[in-house]
């Protein structure tokens, strides 16, 4: 008998992505649990444990039930399960446009070439720059984007150099720069990156602005 794909799911929900190329954009957010990373600022540790366990079926009518073009499946760590894959390939084929938010700490070999993946490299205000899988770089792709959240000067200057170390801008279509809440003013990031005439975007979380860390947002 064939096993049936599930996943572990904290929340399925309609929200405006709050970051990256979409940022604005009416989506629907599947929040897988679990991970294996403990990052001095993660905002969603509520998805560390618990859960509850859907078939792929059920997950594709509770996201089809929105009726929006875009899905971003996110964490967590999506990858720490391995049935996020073929849910990644089953909402490609249902036809919707597809984001996958990842640590960069897991593996990105056989996710589905249509699925743009918004990659973190953890800088090391993270307390997690050790996990960074510098293989997972050659595998990005020119729709992928990469995430620097900078907690302090001395993580904006690493980022830097992580750029030209690995030629992230002629790799991946953006790369982003987010400041830590309470570790960075966000006009302090903006003035570094303009001083310094980095090609990068600059970003905020839209969804804190607007709901601050609630769940379902």
């Amino acid at each position: 008998m064939t096993r049936q794909a599930s996943l572990k799911i904290t929340e399925i929900f309609y929200s405006l992505q709050g970051e990256a190329r979409t940022v604005g954009l009416p989506t629907v957010f599947v929040r897988l649990t679990g991970c294996p990373l403990r990052c001095g600022y993660c905002d969603s540790e509520y998805a560390f444990y618990g859960g509850e366990r859907l078939s792929l079926d059920e997950i594709l009518a509770q996201v089809a039930s929105y009726g929006a073009r875009h899905v971003c499946v996110t964490g967590g760590e999506p990858l720490a399960q391995p049935d996020c894959l073929p849910l990644l390939n089953a909402l490609c084929d249902a036809g919707y446009a597809v984001s996958l938010e990842t640590s960069g700490a897991l593996s990105l070999e056989g996710i589905d070439e249509r699925v743009s993946k918004v990659m973190d490299l953890k800088t090391p205000g993270s307390g997690e720059v050790a996990r960074n899988r510098w293989e997972n770089i050659p595998l990005l792709q020119a729709q992928d984007q990469v995430k620097f959240v900078i907690c302090s000067r001395e993580d904006y200057q690493w980022a830097r150099l992580k750029l030209d170390e690995h030629q992230l801008l002629e790799r991946v279509g953006e790369v982003l720069f987010s400041p830590c809440h309470g570790e960075v003013e966000p006009a302090t990031l903006a003035d570094w990156i303009l001083a310094d005439r980095l090609p990068v975007r600059f970003q905020m979380q839209l969804h804190k602005l607007l709901w601050g860390d609630k769940p379902g947002h």
